[in-house]
Parts: C-alpha cells; sequence; structure tokens
C-alpha cells in the first residue's frame, strides 16, 4: 500500500512537470511570441562591438610585445632576449602596425616603441658589423640577410617610421640597414626570368604566395620613400606577374605555391598566405599613386579576393587553415589579416561598407577570443614552409608564442576603431547591419529612415 502510495505520488509530480512545459510552450509560440526575436545561442559574440573592447585588447597586446621585446645588451654583447626577435618579419609587421595604432589612438606609447627599438638597432649594429664573425643570431639576420623574409617587412617598417614626422627619426640614422635590406630585396634575391621573386626550396623555381608580401610592398615604399616612380612600376608589374600563376580564379582565392614548367601545379589555399596577397594588395592601393595605370587592375584584384574570402568564413567568424576545407581548423593569424584589410578597404572606400562591414567585425569578435587577458594572441599557426599534400597544412602546430599573429592583431584592432569611427553597427531584426549614420530607434526591428531615427516595426 506504501508502494502504491509513493508510486501515485510521483505519478502526480510528473503530471505536474509536464503541464508546467506544456504551458510553457503554449506560452511561446507564434502567436504570442516574436519568435525570430530569440536570443540564438552564439559561439562567439554576435551584435554591436564597444570601441572600448577593442581598444581594451589593443593594449592588452602592447603591453604583453612591449614586456616580450626588451632592447639592451647583455653583459656579453649579446642582445637580451624576451618571447620575440625585434628584427624578424613578424616583428616588421608589427612595427607598422603599432605605426598605424598610434595614428588612430594618438597613443604615443605605441609610435614610441617603434622608436626606441629602431633607435636601439641602429646604435648597436656598428659594434657587430666590425666582428668577424657576428656574435649574435638577431644582429646576423638584420646584418646579412639571405631571403626576404630577413629584410623586406623590416625594410619597409624602418622606411615607414623615417617617413612618419611625429617619429622624428633622422634618416641617417636608419639609412645604412634601410639601404642593407633594400639591396637584398631588389639586387640579391633570386628571380626568374621576368624578375617574379621565386625560391630554390622545396623545389627549384618554387614561387612562394608569402614573398608578395615580403618583397612587394618594400618596392612600392621605396617609391614613396625616394620619391623615384620606376618603383611603382616594378612593384605592380610583379604583383601582376603573382597573380598570373597563383589565383585560382573558381574558387577566388590563392595557391600557395607554385612550381616553374609543372603542368599540373599543388593547389592548396593555404590561409596565411592568402592572408600575405590580400595584404599586399591593400599596401599597393595605399602606396601606389591614384593616377597609376595599374590601379584599376589591383583594385579589381582587392574585390575578386575578398568576394572569395568572404564566401569561406566559418559561422565563427574565423576562417579555416586552408580555406576551402571547413574540416581544417579554425586559424587566428589569417583572420587578423583578412579582418585588418577588409576593414582598411571599407574605410578606403575601395569596398562597401554596407557588405563587407559585418565580414570585419565578424572577424574581429572572432579575434577577439583569443587574445588572452595578458595580451598573447592564442590559436596561430607556426611558421610554415610549403609541402605538396594536405596533411601537411592540417596538422601544423598553433602556438601563441608564434609570433605572426601579434602584428595583424594590432593592425586589425586599429583599423576596427577607424571603422567604427567611420560607420555605425546596429543589429536589426537580430542581425548586425553597417550603416552610414546612427541609428537611434531602440526598436529590436526598424525601417530606416532620412533622419536616421527610424520607425519601429510593430
Amino acid at each position: 500500500m506504501k508502494a502504491k502510495s509513493m508510486f501515485l505520488l510521483l505519478l502526480a509530480a510528473l503530471s505536474v512537470q509536464c503541464t508546467k512545459q506544456n504551458v510553457q510552450e503554449e506560452e511561446v509560440n507564434d502567436s504570442t511570441t516574436p519568435l525570430h526575436l530569440l536570443k540564438p545561442d552564439y559561439k562567439i559574440p554576435y551584435g554591436e562591438v564597444q570601441k572600448d573592447s577593442v581598444l581594451d585588447a589593443l593594449d592588452r597586446i602592447f603591453r604583453y610585445v612591449d614586456e616580450q621585446t626588451p632592447h639592451a645588451l647583455k653583459d656579453d654583447g649579446t642582445l637580451e632576449r624576451g618571447a620575440f626577435r625585434i628584427g624578424s618579419y613578424e616583428w616588421g609587421i608589427t612595427y607598422q602596425a603599432l605605426l598605424a595604432a598610434a595614428e588612430v589612438t594618438g597613443d604615443q606609447r605605441y609610435s614610441d616603441y617603434v622608436k626606441t627599438r629602431f633607435q636601439f638597432i641602429a646604435e648597436v649594429a656598428p659594434q657587430f658589423r666590425e666582428q668577424a664573425e657576428c656574435q649574435d643570431a638577431q644582429m646576423e639576420q638584420i646584418l646579412h640577410p639571405r631571403a626576404l623574409d630577413d629584410c623586406g617587412t623590416m625594410c619597409t617598417a624602418m622606411m615607414k617610421a623615417v617617413k612618419n614626422e611625429k617619429l622624428k627619426i633622422k634618416s641617417e640614422e636608419l639609412n645604412p640597414i634601410i639601404e642593407n635590406y633594400f639591396d637584398f630585396v631588389e639586387n640579391q634575391q633570386y628571380r626568374l626570368p621576368d624578375r617574379t621573386f621565386a625560391r630554390h626550396r622545396p623545389q627549384r623555381n618554387t614561387i612562394w604566395l608569402d614573398d608578395m608580401y615580403m618583397g612587394i610592398p618594400t618596392i612600392a615604399y621605396r617609391g614613396v620613400y625616394t620619391g623615384d616612380s620606376k618603383y611603382f612600376d616594378e612593384a605592380a608589374t610583379m604583383y601582376r606577374n603573382f597573380v598570373s600563376r597563383m589565383w585560382v580564379p573558381e574558387k577566388g582565392i590563392y595557391r600557395h605555391g607554385y612550381v616553374e614548367g609543372l603542368q599540373d601545379q599543388p593547389t592548396y589555399h593555404w590561409a596565411r598566405a592568402n592572408g600575405w596577397a590580400l595584404l599586399t594588395t591593400v599596401e599597393l592601393l595605399d602606396m601606389l599613386p591614384e593616377s597609376h595605370p595599374d590601379r584599376p587592375f589591383i583594385l579589381e584584384q582587392l574585390r575578386k579576393h575578398v568576394r572569395g574570402l568572404a564566401s569561406y568564413q566559418s559561422s565563427e567568424g574565423f576562417w579555416h587553415q586552408l580555406l576551402d576545407r571547413n574540416d581544417s581548423y579554425l586559424e587566428t593569424s589569417a583572420t587578423a589579416i583578412y579582418t585588418y584589410a577588409i576593414a582598411r578597404a571599407v574605410n578606403q572606400g575601395w569596398l562597401e561598407g554596407i557588405t563587407y562591414g559585418p565580414v570585419a567585425q565578424l572577424g574581429w569578435n572572432a579575434l577577439a577570443t583569443q587574445i588572452t587577458r595578458d595580451g598573447r594572441v592564442a590559436g596561430t599557426c607556426v611558421g610554415t614552409g610549403m609541402a605538396f599534400d594536405p596533411a601537411f597544412y592540417y596538422y601544423r602546430p598553433v602556438s601563441a608564442a608564434a609570433a605572426h599573429g601579434y602584428g595583424p592583431a594590432i593592425w586589425a584592432a586599429a583599423e576596427m576603431l577607424r571603422l567604427l569611427d567611420n560607420w555605425h553597427p546596429r543589429t536589426n531584426d537580430s542581425g548586425l547591419h553597417y550603416y552610414e549614420q546612427p541609428q537611434t530607434n531602440e526598436a529590436p526591428l526598424f525601417y530606416l529612415t532620412e533622419d536616421g531615427k527610424g520607425e519601429a516595426v510593430k
């Protein structure tokens, strides 16, 4: 009898619970609730982003890189070491990004960082140059470059620093290093007969998509630096040469490598290499005169590439390590480069903000999740060579110690701040949209009006 009573009580409780659930289900339905406004369970933050949060992320990264890149000599006469090298191609990008961040925010700490590191390098270089055999590997890379990786982005960054009037760096301070760097880019790097950069690894006469960025912007900025237009022409011609070999039009993205003379090219669409290509395009448009005859071609190539990249963006906002293979992992550094370049193109009027503002912001929201409290940038693919099979790319390690993520993340933050000054993101009917003027209507669903106040949908 007692067991029967317990059973009846349990049955009654279950009946009450089911009734409550049914009531709840009946209360939330198409008649009682605007279901299209239910909050989705996004994997990353979605919707409007505040400038303060972008500034906070930028500052966290800066504090970390500042701490991890000392500029001093040890007692044995070699450079003090932090987590990152102050003369690597990754740091050439970081210096350029910090100059942009200083311009956007007005925060002199960012430009001071560039100035102090460059002046330190210039100050200690002569004593290492006098050594019969350089006693420091970092200074050896600076003084005796052996590849575009060693000199291209650093050369560009130093030229930009000298041209930056606010830094007040005298050209004679950095020119010996700049000229040494540029001599390698222009005269010592191996090239094909049509003057396209190439390497003899992993095969003879291999073109790396990476080298678009490692060398072409350096040549183009040489035109800005010296006033000699021949460098603009050389950079534009080299750009066309890369596009003719590396662009895969049916996919709207680039292949990573090309071996001159092969009938069937190895075609793997590595994300960061596509980032280098996109960054090259944006840099050329920034550097070349408006009247340059190759600008229309470069601008159209930008639009085609971004169109292709946007089609591969994941639901989380990241891009995959191999762009067209969504079972490859989501990668941070490429996402940061795309976010910067797309935001930059919108800010410059090369892309339509209504279409591509949300793409950039979704990329930023994803990137921001990989910036740790102490300012490290996680989820970045480590340094990567070239291979002709997918496993190589799928299994490349990721690490917050990889320097490749820091400059792009700083650049992305700086350009997102500009984007938020120029455009006005707002959710409307739960979707993120970019508007040319602020939308002040507080309704979750509204029509646009000429005055920007909007009209709520009832």
